[in-house]
């Protein structure tokens, strides 16, 4: 398997120098393509097709400064660039392509592609996990796990100078369409070529997730019209019947090669095996990896493996952009359409429209100041949450939290309702979405790389993440045909897959492993350094755990989840840092 890390600054590893850059090292089967013309330097590394004339032609581009010019190419890559004085390095819009970096005094900034490169010991932020275990990650975007390191956020790069703090360039790009129907144009032709390309270049048979879910399916199809491709399904006892019947229905449609592996005990999710890898961030895939190795096991060292990964981010939204409406003074307009999604759902509106109008009516930074204050005023309880879409959520983890807990979340909430951030619903929420798939797909890269599997994201690739976000939330959340972005981008899709309503879940599976497992997670949840460190509470996550691992509270799973993953990725460093000492 390829290792595609690179390094610069004085971050001290060892390496090959990309060509142009002679203090930035990079693994030594990494795939990189650089030009260099005098003081000016370009370097693409990564999955990407450019070609070494069209790197040529953008050296204008450096000189000039247009960087966002730099990222518009297919793939999924990061970049370099200098233009003598100056140094620019980025990865993609949704993050999968990190970059960290970290101050060194009068020795300047050294950054890396992963955090281990830069050369200081990797000590977990615990209050920071703490906050991001019950109030979401989205806040702080330019956060990482570990204390005096900094993450460049998906959708902006990294603007080095001489004696001059580092900088953060936003590099969105995003063009607004004006109607659904121009959009879907340009986007069905960038997610065809960010699939095809990939099958075309890899010269044989490719691997693919199939679940039977509108975005794994459609990459199917779409791959399949360029290539050979051999999908693999995974089942159980606990796994919805529809998702395997369009499963095999898309393996008909398209005459692939499907292999359907039927799961056991052994592969319901916490169960951790011995050798399963750490990973440098935790994730929720972590806790899926019995799962992953079952049924990727047929197509382990194929060239790649095409997965949905991220199709529920770019091929929908979510209800802010009611928020939306409101902040634009579009009342009337909101208050149907809310209403006319709580009556498809069997619902009442009235709890729905009011947790929106909240919203709308605090703005991001009013609701960071108002979860701070509810945390500093005592315990929260996870009835707590609202129904629709909050800015901040006081849900299960929050209530988890000491009072010592409570009041260090509080304080990081009030810095970060000072963060120059989107005041717009939408826009603030797809790309906290985008930012949190970005993050579980390169936390799974380790895990990819000991089973074999070299996973691609199609969804991800910055063309098609631009092409989504230039339609309207408003115009991706359908109400009557689900995603309707990618029925209208991709109408040789066969009807009775795009008019698809429902999605699969693994919230059976989840309370099955959390009932199987649940003295072996108390433990560990109990042992975690947060509950050491007197952030969170075992007392008030143990009965939630046995809540949940009778399936009284579907609710739960979720913060559970996260909970579990984080402190078994604790678990592991702390053993890392006493090996180390």
């Amino acid at each position: 398997m390829e290792r595609e890390w690179m390094a610069g600054g004085s971050a001290a590893v060892d390496g090959v120098a990309i060509d142009g850059f002679g203090d930035v090292r990079r693994a030594p089967i990494t795939r990189v393509q650089a030009v260099a013309d005098g003081p000016l330097a370009l370097a693409v590394v990564g999955d990407c097709p450019v070609t070494e004339q069209e790197l040529k032609l953008a050296l204008a581009a450096v000189r000039a400064g247009r960087l966002v010019e730099l990222t518009r190419w297919p793939g999924s890559y990061w970049v370099v660039a200098s233009e003598g004085r100056q140094r620019f390095v980025c990865g993609d819009l949704a993050g999968t392509r990190a970059v960290y970096y970290t101050l060194r005094g009068e020795e300047g900034v050294a950054w890396a592609t992963e955090a281990r490169l830069l050369g200081r010991p990797l000590v977990p932020d615990l209050p920071w996990l703490a906050a991001r275990l019950s109030v979401g990650e989205h806040h702080w975007p330019h956060r990482s796990p570990y204390e005096g390191i900094r993450l460049v956020p998906g959708g902006f790069g990294l603007l080095l100078a001489p004696g001059a703090p580092p900088q953060l360039i936003d590099i969105s790009g995003i063009t607004p369409v004006d109607e659904l129907r121009e959009g879907a144009d340009r986007f069905g032709q960038v997610l065809n070529e960010a699939v095809q390309h990939r099958v075309r270049a890899a010269g044989r048979a490719v691997g693919a997730d199939l679940s039977g879910g509108l975005d794994s399916s459609a990459a199917v199809v779409l791959a399949a019209g360029a290539g050979t491709v051999h999908a693999v399904t995974y089942t159980d006892g606990y796994t919805s019947g529809e998702d395997m019947a369009f499963a095999s229905r898309v393996t008909e449609h398209t005459g692939i090669a499907h292999t359907v592996d039927m799961g056991a005990d052994e592969q319901l999710p916490f169960s951790f095996p011995a050798g399963q890898p750490t990973g440098a961030e935790p994730v929720l895939e972590a806790a899926m990896y019995a799962m992953d190795a079952s049924y990727m096991h047929p197509v382990r060292g194929l060239p790649l493996h095409l997965t949905g990964h991220g199709g529920d981010i770019v091929l929908d939204a979510s209800s802010s952009c009611w928020v939306r409406l409101l902040q634009d003074g579009r009342r009337r307009e909101a208050h149907r359409q809310v209403v006319a999604f709580a009556r498809l759902r069997n619902t009442a509106p009235g709890p729905y429209w009011k947790a929106l109008k909240q919203a709308a009516e605090l703005g991001r930074s009013g609701s960071l100041e108002r979860a701070a204050d509810a945390l500093e005023r005592g315990p929260v309880t996870p009835e707590a949450a609202v129904a629709g879409w909050s800015w901040c959520r006081l849900g299960a983890g929050a209530s988890w939290l000491t009072g010592y807990g409570r009041h260090q979340v509080a304080a990081l909430l009030r810095h970060a309702s000072g963060d120059r951030q989107t005041e717009l619903a939408d826009e603030f929420d797809q790309w906290a979405a985008l930012r949190s798939v970005g993050a579980s797909a390169r936390g799974w890269a380790p895990y990819g790389h000991s089973l074999g599997i070299r996973p691609v994201y199609p969804y991800l690739d910055n063309t098609v993440v631009r092409a989504a976000f230039a339609v309207a939330a408003l115009a991706r959340r359908g109400l009557v045909a689900y995603k309707p972005l990618l029925r209208a981008a991709l109408p040789e899709l066969p009807d009775w897959l795009t008019s698809r309503r429902s999605k699969g879940s693994f919230t059976a599976q989840r309370i099955a492993g959390l009932a199987h497992h649940q003295g072996r997670l108390d433990e560990l949840t109990a042992s975690s350094p947060l509950v050491h460190d007197g952030l969170i509470d075992p007392a008030a996550v143990r009965p939630a755990l046995a809540q949940a691992a009778r399936g009284q509270s579907a609710t739960l799973i979720a913060d559970l989840h996260q909970m579990i993953v984080t402190c078994w990725w604790l678990s592991d460093q702390r053993a890392a840092l006493e090996a180390a000492c």
